[in-house]
């Protein structure tokens, strides 16, 4: 299996910020943000890893990482020119892809989960993670039966039918890059992550893994924040995060 990372977009909502450099370059604690979700990747057994960025940012991530050899890691590079939705990593990342499964995970979320056995025991269709939450109206949010079989999602709904929020880390076979090709534009213009995860739900391929532990969005700069204490707390009481 073959990892992608998400790493491109404006980050609008962490300017000044990011007015000169990218989001994903940000530091959390002592390390720069994107380290977090090539580490969780490397952990889970990953170490073919594309890392999909904006261009104006291309140079700084490969000054950065290089080829990814002081990580543990083989890292390739494409420029996504526009955010253009989450599934469009599966169209930028094709060649990459090839012919195998492939996980993708977003460049601002960071976890303590091991998704290791996620990896090891995934077949065949879609996987995508969950984790149990307060707030989950301002998530996608995944309903499910007692074996694990997606039911619904929903994107930031009303009125949840349940409090599993949808976190940025998910698994697919190799049919998802012509899933993603065939997906419409959403009324803001971008491909839809929940449109994508529905063509396999469609055909009852679509299950769902409960997380525990730590998973953070680091998006806005209240959750930036949070994230580099939550960091610096486990760092300083010995865990490897």
């Amino acid at each position: 299996m073959k990892g992608i990372i998400l790493a491109g977009g404006r980050a609008t909502r962490l300017r000044p910020l990011t007015k000169i450099t990218s989001k994903q370059l940000l530091p959390v604690y002592n390390k720069p943000m994107i380290y977090y979700p090539i580490q969780t990747l490397a952990r889970a057994g990953i170490k073919d890893i594309l890392i999909i960025v904006a261009p104006e940012y291309s140079g700084q991530f490969l000054n950065l990482l290089g080829s990814g050899n002081e990580l543990g890691v083989n890292l390739s590079y494409e420029v996504q020119e526009e955010p253009r939705g989450l599934p469009d990593a599966f169209i930028v990342g094709e060649n990459f892809i090839g012919k195998d499964d492939v996980a993708l995970i977003l460049g601002d979320n960071i976890f303590d989960h091991n998704f290791a056995e996620s990896i090891t025991s995934f077949k065949s269709g879609a996987r995508i993670f969950a984790k149990q939450v307060p707030d989950p109206e301002r998530s996608g949010v995944v309903e499910f039966d007692q074996n694990n079989k997606v039911t619904s999602i929903v994107e930031k709904p009303e009125h949840p039918k349940s409090d599993y929020a949808i976190v940025g880390f998910y698994i697919y076979d190799n049919r998802v890059v012509e899933y993603a090709k065939s997906l419409k534009p959403s009324a803001r213009n971008e491909l839809e992550i929940v449109d994508l995860h529905n063509k396999y739900l469609e055909k009852g391929e679509l299950d769902v893994n409960i997380i525990e532990g730590m998973w953070e969005d680091a998006g806005t700069i209240d959750s930036l924040l949070r994230v580099n204490n939550l960091i610096a707390e486990k760092v300083k009481q010995g865990e490897q995060i």
